[in-house]
């Protein structure tokens, strides 16, 4: 698997050969106007609700704006420091945070979930004994990536949920097969936390949200109810955006549970972009973070191409003209679109987050902006390209999704009986 995964990124580099194109404070000066037009005009046109925007180069936040209204009908705007839910944005904020675990010496990468959580069981043997935090943040654990998901939809507790994975069928063989699923990756981001004896949302707050000042970030959805000054979630019913019910992720709290603002997100960036350093000091060591971003697994081959797209731990790690890119993308079919984009060569990343599912716009916006600030001009209409995608991939089904009987979590269910009772 290494040797495959070795000669896949070769092939990658060969195709697509480093160019001499570089971000300069020039051209960045240029692409910002017309990013923030490029915005306005997608919020006129109802592409989305409202949506929100942070940029960082060079350790300096260059953009920080919000575009259109928190909910369709209400005359509440959106602000660098509206609250959003982020999806699955949180996979990569996870990742930071076992990182500043692994930094600490509280576990490695490659320690063993069972000798974590000696309960803790795969569907397979082998699997449940050697299956460390890197398989299962990388998605690599054989684990299927729907397992957990109905059941969350239930109302089953983290717990309950963790417990019964066990159960389910496996969506691929051990560190062979990538099969993305928010309840192992929960589950390797909960084992890391275990010898520390706080839980999940805690240790977020200490290693990372309080650290970079993120005040109005948290991985615990009664705070996101909380907040004033916060977005809806938004499918389109009968061709209107709708804001038709509320998402408590809080089962899957590191996949896809936080909630945070354009302000707090490119404080992360900035750790992100600076390898662990923040404001001049090292708040995670280097070669902790960096683990997060090398490629473990295989994600996706371009049948058109040949070129594969890889992933880390939280992260999409691809190669491609502009060098090598982080990224990850975040969705809830009952109406949110994020995404976080870096290039860490040029020392820039954006966040955007939006309010509506099913949409393109964050990444027509983010691959918009960065053709502006390498070459000057787009090398298409990315936002129709990525919505054509979201529609063909998503449109039928959102509505229906939305309004499924379960689309609104009921009253939560009582803990498993043992089978003898």
């Amino acid at each position: 698997m290494i040797r495959l995964l070795a000669a896949l990124i070769l092939t990658c580099l060969a195709l697509f050969p480093v160019q001499a194109q570089t971000v300069t404070k020039e051209k960045l000066t240029a692409a910002l106007p017309k990013l923030r037009e490029l915005a306005r005009r997608a919020v006129a046109k109802g592409e989305v609700p409202g949506l929100s925007i942070g940029i960082v180069y060079r350790d300096e936040v260059v953009f920080l704006e919000g575009f259109g209204v928190r909910e369709a009908g209400q005359a509440e705007t959106v602000g660098a420091d509206t609250v959003f839910q982020v999806a699955s944005v949180s996979k990569p904020l996870a990742a930071t945070v076992v990182a500043a675990l692994v930094s600490d010496g509280v576990v490695t990468w490659d320690t063993r979930i069972r000798d974590l959580d000696p309960n803790f069981a795969l569907p397979e043997a082998y699997p449940t004994a050697q299956v460390t935090i890197r398989d299962l943040l990388s998605h690599r654990s054989g684990l299927a990536a729907s397992a957990g998901n109905d059941i969350e939809d239930l109302g089953f507790s983290r717990e309950e949920i963790l417990k019964r994975i066990r159960h389910t069928r496996p969506g691929g063989s051990f560190r062979a097969d990538y099969a993305y699923s928010n309840f192992g990756f929960t589950a390797g981001a909960i084992a890391a936390t275990r010898p520390t004896g706080k839980g999940w949302e805690e240790l977020a707050e200490e290693k990372v949200y309080r650290p970079l000042g993120m005040q109005s970030t948290s991985s615990r959805a009664k705070d996101f109810i909380l907040q004033p000054n916060r977005s809806s979630l938004h499918v389109r019913i009968d061709g209107k955006w709708t804001p038709l019910v509320r998402r408590n992720a809080d089962a899957q709290a590191p996949a896809g549970g936080v909630s945070s603002n354009a302000k707090d997100m490119v404080q992360w960036l900035r750790l992100e972009l600076g390898n662990g350093r923040y404001a001049g000091r090292p708040l995670i060591k280097e070669a902790a973070l960096e683990q997060t971003r090398l490629p473990n697994i295989i994600r996706s081959v371009d049948p058109k191409t040949g070129v594969a797209g890889f992933y880390g731990m939280g992260w999409n790690v691809d190669f491609h003209e502009r060098g090598v890119e982080w990224s990850h993308a975040g969705a809830f079919s009952a109406g949110a679109r994020t995404l976080v984009h870096l290039l860490p060569a040029e020392k820039i990343g954006i966040v955007i987050l939006s309010n509506a599912f099913p949409t393109g716009v964050p990444e027509g916006l983010a691959a918009t902006f960065l053709d502006e600030v390498l070459t000057g001009k787009p090398s298409r209409d990315w936002i129709a390209y990525w919505n054509d995608i979201y529609d063909a991939k998503f449109g039928a089904s959102a509505q229906r999704s939305a309004m499924a009987p379960y689309a609104s979590q009921p009253v939560p269910l009582a803990p498993s009986m043992p089978l003898g009772a």
